[in-house]
């Protein structure tokens, strides 16, 4: 089956995961989530994910969250640019996610990197979601 939103796919398996208080979630593998989940694991999202590889299939990723207090981190997690809409945006333009306590992840051509990350090598480029 092929699937039109992996990232969302992703985003979705995290966001359902914490809701159930599972420690860990696994997710098909790919560069586009493994860089996501680098920018998540250095702003202290998630503690740390692990790539699993398959003799000759595509891999899976496995995904530990992260809890403070019984309550899960990531309190919101949402996909911005999707395959139907993309959404690109200059680092001028770009709002902070809920006053600076949230961050935006983007696709730039220095990589995958936050919002506060972009701000300081001063690249736009595609927000792919938003998490606070």
């Amino acid at each position: 089956m092929s699937m039109s939103d992996p990232l969302g796919d992703m985003l979705t398996r995290i966001r359902n995961g914490q809701r159930a208080g599972h420690a860990t979630v696994s997710s098909p593998a790919s560069k586009l989530r493994a860089n996501v989940l680098d920018v998540l694991k250095r702003e202290g999202y998630i503690r740390d994910y692990s790539l699993k590889g398959n003799d000759g299939g595509q891999g899976e990723i496995a995904i530990e969250l992260k809890y403070y207090e019984g309550e899960a981190v990531i309190r919101t997690i949402q996909r911005v640019s999707k395959p139907g809409r993309r959404v690109y945006s200059k680092i001028g333009d770009l709002k902070p996610v809920r006053n600076g306590l949230g961050i935006a992840i983007l696709s730039t051509p220095s990589g995958v990197l936050s919002d506060h990350e972009a701000r300081q090598r001063n690249v736009g480029g595609e927000v792919l979601c938003q998490v606070f």
